[in-house]
């Protein structure tokens, strides 16, 4: 080439890309990010107000339950005083509480066997109201009715093969608890507990 634009010399300009393309590939690449913030950031904000998939899906979960009533266990079966018979002693020095005992016990029912002092394993040796001595089925049964009608006894179980119970009244034995008392204590026994309802 000759003229103005002849080249002279052994060094040749140096070829540059544009910078303008760079710099919209970097524009891309943040467009693309932001988007990306903005998507993440408006996902997050929804499940704030909704409560989110998990929520939404156990309220569902909960209306479909149906609502029923609530079961009843059953009741506690329990013998009747009549069917318990009661044989007393008397533990302590007062004479005459046996058979005061074993008069009331049987104005309510129930059933009276031996009426005496207590032998020497226990005589002047219960210091609370009294022992309930009975064969081990007795634990379940006889002893449960026998102690509403007097608080605070001990219970005990021996080798007997009968179904009797032993009533060894104690020095701190005042009195039965009052038929009221007695009453609410068996009905509160004997009453059907409500089972607990399923979770839905």
């Amino acid at each position: 080439m000759g003229g103005k634009y002849r080249i002279t010399g052994d060094t040749y300009p140096r070829m540059r890309r544009p910078r303008h393309r760079r710099r919209l590939v970097l524009a891309g690449i943040g467009a693309v990010v932001v988007l990306g913030l903005a998507g993440w950031g408006t996902l997050q904000l929804i499940e704030v107000f909704t409560g989110g998939d998990k929520s939404a899906s156990a309220a569902g979960h909960k209306r479909d339950c149906p609502t029923a009533k609530p079961s009843v266990a059953p009741a506690k079966a329990l013998p009747k005083p009549a069917a318990i018979k009661v044989n007393v002693y008397n533990a302590t020095t007062r004479t005459g509480l046996a058979k005061a005992a074993a008069e009331e016990l049987k104005k309510r029912g129930f059933t009276i066997g031996e009426v005496g002092n207590a032998s020497k394993e226990y005589d002047k040796k219960v210091p609370g109201t009294g022992v309930l001595l009975g064969a081990p089925a007795a634990k379940n049964g006889s002893f449960t009715v026998l102690g509403t009608q007097l608080a605070g006894t001990v219970q005990k179980t021996d080798t007997r093969k009968t179904g009797e119970v032993d009533l060894i009244l104690g020095a701190k034995f005042k009195a039965f608890s009052t038929p009221k008392e007695a009453t609410a204590a068996m009905t509160a026994l004997t009453k059907p507990a409500p089972a607990p309802s399923p979770s839905c």
